[in-house]
Order: structure tokens, then sequence, then C-alpha cells
């Protein structure tokens, strides 16, 4: 990572001073299939042209470029010294013109971490797969260019590769690819509009491609046509669903055209789903990239399968909010983010068969915020990114899930037609330019008639995450007498904010076994107190529910007598939303140390097995596990742990045969099992001697299973190596690692450590997988031994790896297992003695540290608790 940062004050220097009018890249591709070099990495060969505008004549700048070799440098005609311009990361550009032409000549390097142009093998057949990931700044990785998002210009691709390839660029290919002797060929892809560099793109290999079309004919007459492309590898083709990817594709398109009046801008629509990918997906216009995770090899929830959608929809809401409109810098990444987070779930209701999207919102997307919103790091949507390194860290809940919340709050100030009417003369005014915050308020107000100035200063430029209580007074006849929302701020973070919310009074029927609403007001909340005057003279309820509908992001805290209504009578609220918020505020309160981890433990055994929807139910197995691995009291862990995996094997012997319910408890009994008779059962299923009715024990549910029994000591290397005999896939060589690495023996923890942290050998997924298996949170003893080393290699680890696998090893090898006051100290004594350590880094351990506090506050609040009688 040395000298490949880039300032924002860089970046607008720049800026100022260029204008680019194209560029002409060729990649020739043909070493990806040749044998790796006896030394040093494998190089692809690069070549790219710039033509850009200088505002000032003589002045000097630079191009970026990540290689290890540069074959020369020509600018407006003369070749520039290489060792004397280049220094390995940025082309020194001297004495330039009003109109100048830069061409470089490269080598760049394949990437085994998932950033620039990674190369995979495929260990089932031998075939090799390519393809690009820049955000927010590996397009340098893969050509020379300005990289910064302000810097947009049209992209003319060229790519020469083995001829029987698929490859694909973010324009249409131009005409039959140029065959060449040696049996590739030379494809040259359309000249794109305007776009920045981190979402150019290029995929090729022998992917297995599936085409279809959307056509759309608009009110004026006229009609549009976008070829539409799917494509995984081979491997993976007899489990790829491109048809329903397809129904998705049509119905967000269709959703989007009806709601932007913007035609899609961009020619075809590929959607490439490609293995080792780092993140969920991205929204490279005309060529998106997804991980093949979304292509589903056993059965799954339909959790997942809205999941994958809302991901669709997020990617494709980037082609207006991100692509045609991009943000400036990184510190506005959120009008990209924040909106395609938003747009995705808004989508999802309105035009897909996942009509309970918001439930999934409230419940998983804010709870990801909710916490990184509380961490020492947490920032304004709007917020300050210094320079490349800042903006990597910034893809957080803040920036997505936060930022999401917060326009689901303006949608609900400014109303849902002056939002989309905003948004259809932003895209206008601004096609194919670069925007600030300043830009789309100014829109918001001309629609709504709304000052938005304090809305953004309250919503968008300050931090944390209130916290909304109701206050309920009654007469002697059980009447609502005031019923008020109390309103907080934490200390760090004190800004009480314009909330428009609805209260909802619920009350129980007996006779019914029913808890539902009878009454409800939409109110702002504004200050430390707000009276809900609506609600006046209503009967008493057994339950307030602030922010019922979820319309604002608060946490919501309950009064005495309505979380006795939860504890006992939760399964009873028959709306699922109101369900979903009230599991979020009893999380929180455990998060918050103020509900006792066991307790929230036994709500979940109570009433998860009566929960209707299943993303809901597994985030519930998530919060669970995690209650009781790291927020109970270390005296009353083994007992938790137990009672929690009896209660999923009775769960998932009642579930309903076949159901997505019955697979979800099958896999939280696998996470939690301990216990002879548990892991006998998981024995029992994965060799056949034991028989669920209706559970299919696929290739992944065994993999599952084993890696349960394999970090129990219940199972050995060699039934690992039996099983990737049975599945001898990259799926299966990812499976196969994380179960080797899980095993509690401490020659195994050696050899894990030293893979990931003394070597760079393993690829991204690799890296991911071995981290995951060494660090099981009931293999403490064994993984003691690293907290120390964890401290002293990391700024080496950050000095020397790529970001992306240095993130990988800061948070996942962080020695949160220990659950202990001296990991916290240590903690607090590195970044004592390290001031000067990158701020990226600090960051990193600062977050992993706070979960650590919170969780020992958790443990003492369980510890100390008054438990109810027979709990």
């Amino acid at each position: 990572m040395p000298g490949e940062n880039l300032t924002r004050e860089e970046a607008r220097r720049r800026a100022a001073l260029l204008e680019v009018s194209g560029y002409e890249v060729a990649l020739d591709l043909r070493s990806a299939v040749a044998p790796p070099p006896a030394e040093g990495p494998r190089t692809f060969r690069s070549t790219t042209t710039i033509r850009f505008r200088c505002a000032e004549e003589g002045a000097t700048s630079f191009a970026d470029l990540v290689a290890p070799h540069v074959h020369s440098v020509t600018l407006n005609g003369a070749s520039l010294p290489v060792d004397e311009v280049f220094d390995g990361t940025r082309i020194a550009l001297p004495g330039l013109r009003a109109d100048n032409e830069l061409t470089v000549d490269a080598q760049c390097a394949y990437s085994r971490t998932g950033e620039g142009l990674h190369h995979f093998v495929d260990p089932e057949d031998g075939r090799t797969y390519l393809y690009t990931q820049y955000e927010p700044a590996d397009a340098r990785r893969v050509f020379a260019n300005f990289e910064q998002p302000d810097l947009k210009a049209p992209f003319e691709f060229t790519v020469t590769a083995p001829a029987d390839w698929t490859v694909l660029s973010n324009g249409a290919q131009e005409g039959e690819a140029r065959a060449l002797e040696d049996g590739s060929a030379i494809r040259r892809f359309a000249r794109t509009r305007p776009i920045s560099t981190y979402i150019t793109a290029v995929v090729a290999g022998p992917y297995h491609y599936v085409s279809d079309t959307y056509r759309r004919t608009f009110e004026d007459g006229t009609e549009l046509e976008v070829p539409l492309g799917a494509l995984c590898r081979r491997g993976l083709a007899p489990y790829f669903d491109a048809d329903d990817i397809f129904t998705v594709t049509k119905q967000g398109l269709d959703f989007f055209h009806d709601h932007f009046d913007y035609p899609y801008p961009f020619g075809k629509y590929d959607q490439a789903f490609v293995p080792e990918y780092n993140i969920g997906a991205m929204e490279n216009p005309g060529c998106v990239t997804f991980r093949e995770e979304f292509v589903f090899r056993g059965k799954v929830t339909e959790a997942s399968y809205e999941g994958r959608a809302n991901v669709i929809l997020h990617e494709m809401a980037h082609m207006w909010f991100g692509d045609l409109v991009t943000m400036e810098w990184w510190d506005d990444l959120w009008l990209k983010e924040s909106f395609a987070d938003f747009m995705g779930a808004f989508a999802l209701v309105g035009a897909t068969r996942f009509t309970r999207g918001w439930v999934t919102f409230a419940n998983r997307r804010k709870s990801w915020a909710y916490r990184a919103d509380q961490l020492p790091s947490t920032h304004p949507v709007t917020a300050d990114i210094r320079d490349l390194e800042d903006a990597k860290l910034n893809f957080d809940g803040i920036t997505y899930a936060k930022g999401a919340a917060v326009l689901k709050q303006l949608v609900a100030y400014v109303g849902q037609e002056a939002f989309l009417e905003g948004a259809r003369r932003y895209f206008k005014r601004h096609q194919y330019g670069n925007t600030r915050l300043e830009d789309l308020l100014s829109v918001l107000e001309e629609t709504s008639g709304r000052d938005m100035g304090h809305w953004a200063k309250s919503w968008l430029q300050t931090a944390g995450v209130n916290v909304l209580t109701p206050q309920l007074a009654h007469d002697a006849a059980g009447r609502v007498t005031e019923l008020a929302v109390l309103q907080e701020a934490p200390d760090a973070h004190p800004e009480l904010r314009p909330h428009r919310v609805a209260v909802g009074l619920y009350r129980r029927d007996a006779a019914a076994g029913t808890l539902e609403c009878y009454a409800r007001a939409e109110t702002d909340v504004t200050g430390q107190r707000s009276v809900v005057a609506e609600l006046a003279g209503a009967e008493r309820p057994d339950l307030v529910l602030v922010n019922d509908a979820d319309l604002t992001y608060a946490k919501v805290r309950l009064d005495e007598v309505s979380l006795a209504t939860l504890r006992a009578h939760l399964g009873e609220l028959t709306d699922p939303l109101s369900r979903a918020l009230c599991w979020s505020a009893l999380w929180n309160l455990t998060r918050d140390g103020l509900l006792p981890a066991r307790d929230f433990v036994d709500i979940v055994l109570r009433f998860a097995g009566r929960e209707s929807e299943i993303g809901v139910l597994q985030l519930l197995h998530s919060q669970a596990k995690l209650a009781v691995d790291m927020y109970t009291a270390e005296e009353h862990r083994a007992l938790a742990q137990q009672r929690l995996a009896e209660g999923a094997v009775t769960e998932l012997r009642n579930a309903e045969p076949g159901s997505g319910h019955q697979l979800a408890w099958a896999r939280f009994l696998a996470a939690v099992a301990g216990q002879e008779q548990e892991l006998r059962l998981l024995r029992g299923l994965l060799d056949g001697s034991a028989r669920i009715d209706g559970l299919t024990v696929d290739q992944e549910l065994r993999w599952t299973f084993l890696e349960s029994l394999t970090a129990a000591g219940a199972a050995d290397e060699s039934a690992v190596a039996a099983e990737l005999a049975r599945d001898d896939t990259a799926s299966g060589k990812r499976h196969q690692v994380r179960c080797l690495a899980a095993r509690p023996d401490e020659a195994v923890k050696a050899q894990a450590w030293a893979s990931v942290v003394e070597s760079d050998r393993l690829s991204n997924a690799l890296v991911e997988a071995t981290i995951s298996g060494f660090a099981q949170p009931g293999q403490a003893e064994l993984t003691a031994p690293y907290t120390a080393r964890y401290f002293e290699v990391l700024e080496s680890v950050w000095a020397s790896r790529s970001i992306e696998i240095a993130m990988a090893v800061v948070r996942g090898l962080y020695p949160a297992a220990q659950r202990d006051r001296a990991t916290l100290e240590a903690t607090d004594a590195w970044l004592e003695a390290h001031p000067q350590a990158a701020p990226a880094l600090r960051r990193l351990v600062a977050e992993s540290r706070d979960d650590l506090a919170r969780a020992l506050t958790a443990q003492r609040a369980d510890a100390t608790a008054v438990r109810p009688e027979g709990a």
C-alpha cells in the first residue's frame, strides 16, 4: 500500500487542471492461460492512450498506474524516461500543453486478491476466469489513468484473448472478433458515454452465457431495446437460474423507467457472477459483476432469493445514481450508495414477488447501520474522506443502510412524489456529470417547497443514533391521558433530530391469542419530548411501539409494560413488520447491556419457532449465537449454549418438512451444536443413519455440518478429504480450507496463522476461509497465544499487503474470542503506542476494540441480572 494513496486535495488540484476527452485501452490477456513465470508475478500487456486538456500550459501533473514494469511513456509524441517519471504508482507528466496525448505501454499484474484484474483457475476443470474490480481506485492496476471519480471520460476497450472465451466490457462488442493465428482473437468494444474509471470493466473467460432482451415502449411512442446477458463459471452452469435473474432484471428496469423518467442510458445489460469476489456486487454500467455465491448450489431459503433480488436492483439503481450522475469525491459516496440501498428495497417491494422487503430492511439492514453508528469511527452520512484509504473503509453500514434509512425518512418528510420528481430533475440536470450534496438538495427544495438545509444538517452532517422512548400516563379508568416520545442522543453526538414517526398502540386478545394494533398516529418528534395528542383518550395499551411502520432511523426503547408483554407474548404480534421492529428493539437493548443476554436467548427460544419471516428468523439465529458467544457471562455460557442447541433440535424436528424454516433451523443447529447428542445427530445426517422428514442434506448443507464437526474435534482430516473428493470444486476447496483451519489443534492453528499472516500465496477467497476457520469462538485457549502476535504484526501486514487482504486480516484475526479485559487492555496499549499508524488501520482496531468493550459490558449485565423465576 505505500505510495498508492491519493488525497482529496491532490484530486481537487488535478481536477481543476485537467479535462479528459477519452481513453483507448488495449489489453492482451493471452498470458492468462500460459504457464506462470518462474519468478515474479504473472503479467499482461496494457497499452493506454489518454487524450486530455490542461488549463495551464507548462503545468505538471501525474497519471496513476500500479504496475511491475512500464515499457514506455510517450507524452505529446516525446518519449519520457521511464525510470525518471514512473515511481511504481504514478507517472509524472511535466510540461503539459493545452491539448495532450499520453500513451503508456506497461506490464500489469494479474491479481489474486480480487483487486484490479483477478485471475482464477477453476480446480474442477483447470479453466481460467478473469474479471475486474476497481472501486475505489484499482483501475490503475489494469491501465494508466486519472484515478478519481470526477475526471469522467468515454472509454474504448480492445481485448486480445483466447478466441473461444466470452469477453465483455461496458460497451457492446463491435463487429466480429478478429482471429489470430495462435488461436486468440481481438475484440473491440463500443465507445462508452463519459464514466468514471472505477466503473469500467472487463470480464473474460470460458463463461457460461445466457441471453435475453428487455423491450419497453414509452408514452411518447419511442422504443427501447436492451440486450440482456447473464453468465457464470461453467462449473456452476447446472445451478444457474438465469430465468429468475432475468425476471427480476426486467421488473427492475420497468420500475425505474416508471419512476425515473430517464431511459436506461448504457446500451446492453450484462450481469456476471464471478469467482472469489470480495463484495456483493459492483455497478459497472453495462457489465455488472456479482459474487458467484448468488448462484445457489444447494437449497436455500426464500430470504436468499430476496437478498439476491435486492442486490440486482441495488446495482441497477446505480445506473442512474452513481453511473449517470457520479459524486465528485468520496465524501459524497452516499449520493450513490444510500440511494441504491433505498431504491433496492423500494423496487423490491414495488416490482417483485418480495413484497415484504421493508421487513427485511427494518430488521437486517438497519441492524448493520445501528452497529456502525455506535462505533468510535461513526461519521456523518456525508463523511470527511481525506484519502483513498478513508474511502475504502467508508463502504460501511452508515453510508449504505443508515443513508438508506435517512432517505426513507426523507420520503416521509417531503412526500414520495416530490422525492421522485427531485430525482428526475437531478438526472436530467447532471447527466454524465459529477455532483455534491448541495446539487441534490437544491432539486429537492424545488420539488418539495421545503428548506432542506436544516434537514440535511441534522440527518446528513451529524453522526450518531437517537433513542426514542415512549412515556405513558393513564387514568383510573384505563384511558391514556398523555403519551409522549422522549428523544435522547449520546454525549459524543448530541444532535436531537426531527423525526417523522408512527406510534402504534397494541392490545392483546387473550381468546384469539393475538396482539394487534388498535390505534396509530403519525407525528413529528422534535427536541427532547414530543406529545402525541392524537392518542389521548385511547384505551391503555399492552404494547406501545414507537416508530411503528419504520418511518425513521432511531433506536426504540420499550416501557416496562411493553417489555413484559413482549417477554410473554411477542409471538402473538400478527403484523410481520411490527414484530420485526420489536425484535430489533430487544436486540438493541441486549447490545446496550440493558437486557441480559440470557433473557434475549429465552425470548428467541420461546418465539423464534413462530416467526413467519424467514429473513428475520435467520437474523435471530445469528443474534442469539452472538448473545451466547460474546454477551453471556462466562459462568452461564455453557448452559446457555446447551439450551440454544436443544432448542434448535426441537425446532428442527417441529418445522414443516421441506420448508425454508426447516433448513434455517438445520443450519442453526450446525452453528450451535456442542454436546455429543447434537454432534451425533449431525454425523447421522451426514452418513445417512439419521433422517429428518423433508430435510435434504445436499452438498452445501453437508459442508455446513462437517465444519461444525471438525471444529468440535468430532471429524478429522480424512473426513474432510473424503468430502472434498465428493465436491472437488472451487466451492468445495473453500469449504475444505475452512474446515481444516477449524480443527481444535495447536499445529492446525499455527499453520493457519502462518498461511495468512506470514505468506501471501493464498487467494482472497482462501484467506477469508482460513480466517473463518481459525477464529472459532469456542477455541479461545488454542488461539490465546496469538493475541500478542496479532498486535506485533499489525503494522507490517498493513504495509505489505493489499488493502483488501490487510482489512480481512486486521478484522478477522482480532482476538475477540478471548472475551476478556486483558485483550481490551492490550488493544488500548497498542492504540496508545501507535498514534502515527495509518488512520485506516487504527480505525479497524478501534472498531474491534469497541465490539469487545460492548461485549464485556453485556457480560457484566448478564452476570448481575435478577432472572425471572424459572428462566
